[in-house]
Formats: structure tokens, sequence, C-alpha cells
């Protein structure tokens, strides 16, 4: 049986997210977000990008096309 003060994985993330944002602030994460993309811009290239959004484009036409079946049903 589980403690009736135990915490799930989730709301221990959400704590700990709270209380970084509390303690850091907006300015933290945009912080963090810009060098992770210069980092991953500098790992992949300029051809990642074109991928991932060839990939982004086909996903939303499956979708779309997904739910236009789903409709004429």
């Amino acid at each position: 049986m589980a403690d009736k003060g135990a915490m799930t994985v989730r709301e221990a993330g959400r704590k700990g997210g709270r209380a970084t944002k509390a303690r850091h602030g907006p300015s933290f994460y945009k912080e963090i977000g810009r060098k992770g993309g210069e980092t991953t811009k500098k790992r992949h290239g300029p051809k990642f990008y074109e991928k991932i959004g060839r990939k982004g484009g086909q996903r939303v036409r499956q979708l779309v096309a997904q739910a236009k079946r789903a409709a004429g049903r």
C-alpha cells in the first residue's frame, strides 16, 4: 500500500518546475531554450530543420486526410 503522503512522478516534476520558475523567473527558460536551439543548430545544421519541417507537414496532411475520412463515415 502506498503512503498517503507519497507523490507521483508527475506531481514531483510539476512541483520542481514551479520551484524553478519561482526561483529563476521566465527569463531563465528563455535563455536555456536559446542555448539549446543554438546547440541543435550547430550539431545538425540547416538540413535538419528542412527534414523535420517536411516530416511535420507530412504528418499534418495525414491527420487532415484521416479526419476527412472519419467525418465522411
